[in-house]
């Protein structure tokens, strides 16, 4: 399924590549974008005229469509078709030549004079006369290599052309190249996996290059080079057979969406791409604002959020959104010398933008005053589950992917999820901050059916769910305290919040001890805070059910995040109050 959602979405770029300038066009079958840096230009003798650079403004190569440049290894790689480096086109590196460098030009020569031995265009003729004439020894002596000679030998490709006019370009060189093609066919026959199509098979499948601790010149997505991976006798990837064309086509489409970082999400070590099968941007750039909002597009997401909520569609960039336009996701992470899978999701663009709402809405909390972030992004929920002082990404990429899954299919968050943010509360004393509640709260909505949680945005004064009540009065207790001791460095938070969280009975009874001596002090200074935290407790305390041993003895996982929960509602009403004043 991956495979055939990456050939259609190839499919559709290759339809649009007349709209598209050229170092974004995606390259057909036999060919591919490469970075190339110099010209050789001809003259129709062979001789060589000048060397062109193509370096852009910034010194960077171009980005050129060429004939296929496939991997190579071994003590003598083989030569590319127009398009190579110095040791290949020109025989030379920074010393000179030697014998390893002869041969290679030897290889190049005799590739490009088979291949073009009776094309009849000037430019084929001209590269002829080149590789007929050119002494690899003689190099250095021609001035106009002399002036390029540390530029030539750093490495870059080096194309042919005439009046700047590049050998790819022309037809006649174009068609010679795709008969040859066709003509060196020799793997095995099957029937294509992808297309279901009688073809030749594809033995090796090209790299993967940009998921970040992958093999930079590229990892395999589909690869077998074990015996225990064999079946049958059928070896490398005849295994999986996958036909010559839809191996081009998957990894060429998926290596245009890596290329695309504006398009591309990495989360953890995992990196996501994203695509719809109509291959229009829009949808890429809508899906990537929604899952990782930024603060300065917030008013954005509102109003598009508000529009779904009144089924009223999205119109973008002069562009009705369809919702039943199919749209995938895919989630890759490094492993050696292949990639893995960590997930694959698709469905209608429409309903994963609904999927994602209703995560929004179910983390919808009260937020402090000075923060204006409605909308926590996928990156952002995801850090407030470990410290900030982390520098292992790694503890939680399994997590974030999961999560990202959860949250495009509407299903359940995975419990690390909750564990891990529970534990960091507890970890950090108490430190309740609104994305830790709101990860809470959804988590609590979707998967313990907390029905009572879609009306806990803000504080629930109706409540008298026993962990949540019991969250509010830890907070009452501790403002209780600090009023009464105003600057006060550590508060009963700092000792008391995580037994007060797990085992009420042990902690409640000492707190309210302690409660007795601050609301003396506050009813000599300050009478009207005490009388209105006196009628606060009475309220909040009616509301617990005691047992025979007072305090419920201890509160499961579930119950201790509604005690989080509460506590950070309570908090935020105090602090309501005080901005209120």
């Amino acid at each position: 399924m991956i495979l055939q959602s990456l050939v259609r979405y190839y499919e559709d770029l290759l339809q649009q590549n007349d709209k598209k300038p050229t170092d974004e066009r995606i390259p057909k079958l036999g060919w591919c974008l490469a970075r190339v840096s110099y010209m050789i230009e001809l003259k129709e003798d062979g001789t060589v005229k000048q060397i062109i650079s193509l370096k852009t403004e910034a010194l960077k190569p171009q980005i050129l469509c060429v004939p296929e440049m496939f991997s190579r290894s071994g003590k003598c790689p083989p030569a590319y078709f127009l398009c190579d480096n110095a040791k290949y086109l020109m025989g030379i590196n920074i010393e000179g030549t030697n014998s390893d460098i002869k041969d290679r030009f030897e290889d190049s020569r005799k590739k490009h004079l088979e291949i073009l031995k009776d094309t009849e265009s000037i430019l084929a003729k001209a590269i002829c006369k080149y590789f007929e004439k050119w002494d690899p020894e003689k190099a250095k002596d021609n001035p106009k290599v002399q002036e390029r000679w540390e530029e030539l030998n750093d490495g870059g490709n080096i194309i042919f052309g005439m009046r700047d006019y590049y050998a790819q370009d022309d037809e006649e060189i174009q068609k010679t190249w795709e008969d040859y093609q066709e003509r060196i066919k020799e793997g095995q026959i099957g029937k294509c996996l992808v297309t279901g199509k009688e073809t030749e098979i594809a033995r090796i499948h090209r790299g993967i290059k940009g998921v970040p601790g992958a093999q930079s010149s590229g990892a395999a997505l589909v690869s077998f080079n074990a015996t225990a991976f064999e079946s049958y006798g059928k070896e490398q990837s005849y295994n999986a057979p996958v036909g010559k064309y839809a191996e081009f086509a998957y990894t060429t489409a998926l290596n245009y969406l890596l290329n695309k970082k504006e398009y591309t999400l990495r989360l953890g070590d995992s990196m996501i791409v994203y695509w719809a099968e109509s291959a229009q941007e829009t949808y890429q750039r809508t899906f990537f604002t929604l899952i990782n909002p930024q603060p300065d597009n917030q008013d954005e997401l509102k109003k598009v959020f508000g529009n779904l909520e009144k089924n009223i569609w999205i119109d973008t960039e002069d562009i009705q959104i369809n919702p039943d336009q199919k749209f995938y996701i895919l989630g890759l992470a490094p492993n050696a010398a292949r990639l893995s899978v960590r997930f694959f999701y698709q469905n209608t663009f429409g309903e994963i933008l609904n999927n994602i709402q209703k995560h929004y809405k179910r983390m919808e909390v009260i937020q402090p005053a000075w923060k204006d972030r409605i909308y926590l992004g996928i990156e952002a929920m995801l850090l407030e589950t470990v410290s900030s002082k982390a520098k292992n990404e790694k503890q939680f990429s399994n997590m974030i992917t999961m999560t990202l899954k959860a949250i495009l299919a509407n299903d359940r968050y995975p419990m690390s999820l909750y564990t891990s943010t529970v534990l960091r509360v507890r970890s950090e004393q108490g430190k309740v901050t609104s994305g830790r509640a709101a990860i809470i709260k959804a988590v609590l909505i979707k998967n313990y059916k907390w029905k009572e949680g879609e009306e806990y945005m803000a504080l629930n004064q109706e409540s008298e769910d026993q962990a949540y009540v019991l969250g509010r009065l830890f907070a009452v207790l501790e403002s209780i305290q600090q009023d009464a001791n105003p600057g006060i460095n550590t508060t009963i938070r700092d000792r008391y919040f995580n037994s007060a969280c797990a085992t009420p009975a042990l902690v409640f009874p000492i707190l309210i001890k302690l409660k007795n001596s601050h609301t003396k002090k506050l009813e000599r200074e300050h009478p009207e805070k005490k009388k209105w935290y006196e009628i606060s407790l009475t309220e909040i305390i009616g509301k617990i059910e005691m047992t025979k041993d007072g305090f419920p003895k201890q509160l499961p996982l579930e119950e201790q995040g509604k005690f989080i929960l509460g506590y950070y509602h309570q908090m935020q009403k105090k602090y309501e109050k005080k901005e209120d004043k």
